[in-house]
C-alpha cells in the first residue's frame, strides 16, 4: 500500500496542501521509508545530499514529503525547510546506540525550534528488524519524549526496508493533522 492509499483522509478540506518534513541523523532510513511510502524500490538507496521530494495529487489535495539528508553538514540548513510544515516525522535509527545522544540534541534542537511551535511529531524508531535494535519504548524514555507538552507526538516502532508499523504512523498522523 503507497503513500497516496495510506493518506488519503488526510483530506480535511478540498485542495488542502500537506507538508511532511521528514528528518533524522544520517543512516537513519529517512530515505527508505519515503521511498517504501511511495512503493518505490528500496534495493538500493544511497545516502541523501540535499534533499528529496515526493508530491502526490489526489482527490483535490497535494502531499508534499521532504526527505532532507542528515549528515552533520546539512543539519544547518534543515531550518530552511520549516515554514509551513504539517507534521514533523523524525526516524531514528533504534540500532545505533552510540548515537542516542546525538540524535535526541537535535530532535530537541527542533522542537524549540519557533518556525515548528506545535507542528505534531511522530517518530519512527526505525530499523526495528535489526537484533540489536532498542525498543520504541526505550527510544522514548533516552529522548525523553514524555517531557514535550506542546504538541502531539506519538513514536512508532517500524521497519522501513519490511515496511513494518509505516502505516500505524500514518494514521496517527491523519488523526493529528487537524491540530496543529
Amino acid at each position: 500500500m503507497g503513500l497516496l492509499s495510506m493518506l488519503k483522509r488526510l483530506r480535511s478540506s478540498p485542495d488542502k496542501e500537506l507538508r511532511i518534513l521528514l528528518l533524522g541523523l544520517d543512516n537513519a532510513g529517512k530515505t527508505t521509508l519515503m521511498k517504501k511510502l511511495a512503493s518505490e524500490d528500496v534495493s538500493h538507496i544511497t545516502p541523501t545530499q540535499g534533499f528529496n521530494i515526493k508530491s502526490v495529487q489526489a482527490d483535490g489535495m497535494k502531499l508534499n514529503v521532504w526527505d532532507i539528508g542528515g549528515q552533520r553538514k546539512i543539519r544547518p540548513y534543515w531550518r530552511n525547510y520549516f515554514e509551513f510544515t504539517d507534521i514533523l516525522i523524525y526516524v531514528v535509527d533504534s540500532a545505533d546506540r552510540k548515537r542516542v545522544d546525538e540524535t535526541g540534541f537535535e530532535l530537541n534542537e527542533l522542537l524549540n525550534d519557533d518556525k515548528l511551535l506545535g507542528v505534531p511529531v511522530l517518530v519512527y524508531a526505525n530499523k526495528q528488524d535489526l537484533a540489536l535494535a532498542a525498543k520504541a519504548s526505550e527510544i522514548a524514555q533516552e529522548l525523553n519524549l514524555h517531557l514535550i507538552r506542546d504538541r502531539p507526538w506519538q513514536i512508532q516502532a517500524c521497519s522501513g526496508i519490511r515496511g513494518e508499523g509505516i502505516k500505524e504512523g500514518l494514521e496517527w498522523i491523519s488523526q493529528n493533522v487537524k491540530k496543529k
